[in-house]
């Protein structure tokens, strides 16, 4: 769109993405909104299994007058108009109402809509992402087969699976409109070891709001990864598992120190190597609060 050769009538891109759960399908939507409109609040998720009677259709532009809900307008007319400049993430869009399709053509074809009061909405600096776990049976198949580490080729014929199911799901004249399918490699052990460094650097960005800075040694983060793979729910449970043993662990430190001011913590394996512990580095605290 830079270089002056998109439509601009239209949004700015527009995207499937297919794959299993917790193979970072929203994680890179959300990235995306970061990097583009360095916001990560810039990414506005709607749920498409709440649009699956007919009835429910209308939410998105706005309740017609006279019925309740009608002066809150729609919920993506007026999440795009709040947010012009933003990624649009439509997730399970399988799920939705055939009756959403026709919205959302107009929305692929003309970069607008039209809400409930007669206000069009401008979508054309806006990136349409919509998630689907279709054929998600047929991942988790693979992952069985091949225990997690499957190879480029079954990942190509996976692909070629998945995109004609989509194609059997989908209406033609709907997939005709949007630019490109991206089918997302299920996750590995080495994959999730990469995805603990992204984890933690969030933690550390919010310890640090509080002054707290913590050392995650090698070992720990390895102990995490392992703790936190599992083949068919990709990096879901490695969000619980740093909640369990680092971020509720530091709280309750943090709770019960006498001391205020800012305190620094180093990780540790116990003895056994079941468990994360913390043992606070004195010595620093006060240089790092000076910023030495």
């Amino acid at each position: 769109s830079r270089a002056g050769l998109q439509d601009e009538q239209k949004p700015i891109g527009s995207f499937f993405f297919l794959g299993s759960t917790g193979v970072g399908k929203t994680e890179l939507a959300r990235s995306l909104a970061d990097f583009l409109f360095n916001d990560e609040d810039a990414m506005i998720r709607i749920d498409m299994s709440e649009y699956m009677e007919k009835h429910s259709v209308s939410r998105l532009v706005g309740a017609p007058p006279g019925y309740v809900g009608y002066d809150e307008g729609g919920q993506l007319t007026e999440a795009a108009r709040r947010h012009p400049y933003s990624v649009i993430l439509l997730d399970e869009i399988e799920k939705a109402h055939a009756d959403v399709f026709n919205i959302l053509l107009q929305v692929l074809d003309e970069g607008r809509l039209t809400d409930n009061k007669g206000v069009t909405v401008d979508f054309k600096n806006t990136i349409i992402i919509m998630t689907s776990n279709i054929g998600s049976h047929l991942i988790s198949n693979e992952i069985e087969k091949s225990g997690g580490d499957m190879s480029d080729e079954k990942y190509d014929e996976l692909q070629n699976k998945l995109i004609e199911q989509l194609k059997q799901t989908i209406r033609p004249e709907f997939l005709n409109r949007v630019d490109d399918t991206i089918v997302f490699h299920p996750l590995n052990q080495s994959h999730i070891r990469s995805i603990v460094d992204i984890q933690l650097k969030r933690v550390h960005k919010m310890l640090a709001k509080n002054e707290v800075q913590l050392d995650v040694p090698e070992n720990v983060k390895d102990w995490l990864a392992a703790r936190g793979y599992d083949p068919v729910y990709g990096a879901r449970p490695l969000k619980r598992v740093i909640q369990q043993n680092i971020t509720n662990k530091l709280a309750s430190l943090l709770i019960s120190r006498d001391e205020e001011g800012p305190v620094h913590f180093e990780a540790t394996m116990s003895k056994n190597g079941d468990s994360i512990e913390f043992a606070e580095v004195v010595e620093d605290a006060e240089a790092w609060a000076e910023g030495d």
